[in-house]
């Protein structure tokens, strides 16, 4: 039996910090987004929940079958946070990434990538 070399994660967990872009405080809007980020990474949303803080800002959460992608605003300093965690097989992170990328436009993007639960 041949040993596969060929490196398996659990999951792959995108970081993400957006500077500068577009700025959204409608809680329906922002769980439209987060479910067309689910959807373009081909995963399966189970709950979403949107929490708006006042003055301004939001944390947004949408549970998914392969994991979660959560978005937390200071429209104050022009920052978004972003989490994608997904695992699976057919799951696309870097999809959903772009997606919001496409939906924010933020002028500065740093990302980073965590392998999850090294197989």
């Amino acid at each position: 039996m041949k040993k596969n070399n060929k490196k398996k994660y659990a999951g792959v967990h995108l970081i993400a910090d957006f500077w500068d872009g577009k700025t959204e405080e409608n809680p329906k809007k922002i769980g439209g987004i987060l479910l067309g980020a689910a959807k373009a990474a081909n995963n399966t949303p189970l709950k979403l929940s949107v929490h708006k803080f006042s003055p301004y800002g939001l944390t947004a959460f949408i549970l998914l079958a392969e994991s979660h992608i959560a978005l937390h605003s200071w429209p104050e300093f022009r920052y978004l946070a972003i989490d994608i965690f997904t695992c699976g097989e057919k799951s696309t992170p870097y999809k959903a990434l772009g997606y919001l990328k496409k939906a924010f436009r933020p002028k500065k993007v740093e990302v980073w990538e965590l392998k999850r639960g090294k197989l």
